[in-house]
């Protein structure tokens, strides 16, 4: 009963029930979501992206790549993901990443870089590689920021445009 003053106290009866209406169509969609994405892939997670959104996190794997996706909640499956890491199994104790597509700063690329992590974990892999090409290079800091973020140790030659990423569970 506190707790529920407090709360009307700091915020007004209107706000609370426009963010228990955004939640509960949110609760709805991702229930929804999660039916309609079992059926081609394998639902590994649900969780929160930076803004407190909840995603759906599924995965397409076999012997040779995998590929970690991401479904913001705010809108129904139509079978595209919203944020992606696609991976290839270079042996049996390395991921090598491909790519990672998707939006940027929702922390999406984070959610998805947590599962990848956990993936390798559970598979016995230790090490997660990666390439930074030419192309990226018009947000190298960026991913440097991001890989740092995430223990991977960072190698970058801005003279060659190049660079590679390495993380190793040990």
């Amino acid at each position: 009963m506190v707790y529920s003053a407090f709360l009307e106290t700091t915020k007004g009866k209107s706000e609370l029930k426009e963010e228990l209406d955004t939640l509960e169509i949110q609760l709805f969609r991702l229930q929804n979501n999660i039916k309609e994405i079992a059926k081609k892939s394998e639902v590994i997670s649900i969780d929160q992206a930076g803004d407190d959104q909840w995603v759906v996190i599924y995965a397409n794997k076999d012997s040779a790549t995998c590929q970690i996706m991401l479904h913001e909640c705010t809108k129904p499956f139509r079978g595209d993901w919203d944020s992606a890491i696609q991976a290839e199994y270079k042996n049996d104790h390395t991921i090598h990443i491909a790519d990672i597509k998707g939006k940027e700063n929702k922390g999406y690329g984070s959610v998805l870089m947590k599962h990848l992590k956990e993936i390798a974990r559970e598979e016995n892999v230790q090490y997660i590689t990666g390439d930074i090409v030419e192309r990226d290079f018009d947000h190298v800091n960026r991913l440097k920021h991001f890989y740092s973020k995430h223990n991977f140790d960072v190698k970058v030659d801005h003279q060659e445009q190049c660079g590679e990423i390495i993380w190793n569970e040990g």
